[in-house]
Formats: structure tokens, C-alpha cells, sequence
């Protein structure tokens, strides 16, 4: 296959998903591009490659890094869509903020996703969010300061947390790193 040796055979599900869980049909997002919706229709189903230039159309149109849509690195056909080794996680998001974060999940195709943060020392979410989502964080190491709906909280190593449809904030004001595991229903990335 022409893109498929560079990109996963998850790529059309995890396009599928995203759109999914941001409400968008078919045709929103092929009206978006500029394409047909057959031809984005052939793409969620892993029958059209897409090109870089439309990748990155796509991952703008759903408001996700484009590493988001490229596959798991040396990941065996016999492990894919079942096992994320160490070393071959998909990155997310920019990290501008101080903000680390790696997709467990082998793809987005579940009701959740899992993913590893690690919060950089003295940073900081830069504007609260509230997403559709439910989220249960647990805390690796380190140490963080979180306001959840208007409480505010600093949670430790062995400390989760829940954030369910509500405003939420982080800042790590410490001079350590801190890392957390997410599981995220719906999947947002």
C-alpha cells in the first residue's frame, strides 16, 4: 500500500473516532477539505491514503497534533492495536506548556483513552478547559496543583483525581517534574 507502510492500519479509525467524538459528520469535515464524501468515507475505512498535505488538513479540522494520525513506531503486525511499547508511543499536543503527553492506547478506537502527562517544572495550563469528557487521573511522581470546578487541590504520588464535565486547571509550581496516567471517556485526542 502506498502511505500505509508510514501510516497504521488504525489511521481511518482513529479519523473516525475523532470526528465521532468532536460531533462532526462526514460531510462537515469533507466540506471542510474541500473533497467528496466518498473519498473521506474510502479514507475512515483504510481504503484511500491520504496525503500529507490532506492529513494535515484532517488533523486541523479536528483540532489534534498530526503526529496524532501517524502510526505507533515498530510496532509488529502482531502487536498492533494490542501492545504500546515504551518506546513507541504517539506524542500529543505541542508541549508548549510544559505539558508532556504520550497516547497509551494502541488507538482511539475504544470509549476511553489512556494517556502519560508529565507536567515540566514551574509550568503551567495557560487557560482553563472544560471538554464533554469524564477523566480519572493518577499520579505517578511528583506533585500538582489542580483546580477542578472551582476547588482547588494538590495531589501527590499515589493521588487520583476525577474531573467529570467541569473547568478544570493544572500548574506544577515545583521544581520536580510530575507524571500522571489519564483515562479519558470519550477519547478527545
Amino acid at each position: 500500500m502506498n502511505n500505509q507502510t508510514h501510516i497504521g492500519a488504525t489511521l481511518g479509525a482513529d479519523i473516525r473516532a475523532l470526528r465521532k467524538a468532536r460531533g462532526l459528520t462526514l460531510t462537515d469535515i469533507a466540506t471542510r477539505l474541500d473533497r467528496s464524501v466518498g473519498w473521506l468515507s474510502q479514507v475512515e475505512r483504510d481504503l484511500s491514503d491520504p496525503s500529507i498535505s490532506d492529513l494535515r488538513l484532517i488533523a486541523e479540522c479536528l483540532g489534534v497534533p498530526m503526529s496524532m494520525l501517524f502510526a505507533h513506531n515498530g510496532v509488529s503486525a502482531g502487536e498492533q492495536g494490542y501492545v504500546v511499547r515504551a518506546g513507541s508511543r504517539r506524542p500529543m499536543g505541542s508541549g508548549e506548556e510544559g505539558l508532556i503527553e504520550e497516547l497509551l492506547s494502541p488507538d482511539l478506537t475504544d470509549d476511553f483513552e489512556m494517556v502519560h502527562s508529565t507536567f515540566e517544572p514551574h509550568s503551567r495550563m495557560q487557560t482553563p478547559a472544560n471538554r464533554p469528557t469524564q477523566e480519572v487521573g493518577y499520579m505517578i511522581s511528583g506533585r500538582l496543583d489542580l483546580t477542578i470546578g472551582g476547588r482547588t487541590f494538590t495531589v501527590g504520588e499515589g493521588d487520583s483525581f476525577r474531573i467529570k464535565h467541569e473547568t478544570y486547571h493544572w500548574a506544577n509550581p515545583y521544581d520536580e517534574p510530575a507524571m500522571a496516567v489519564w483515562v479519558i471517556a470519550p477519547p478527545v485526542y
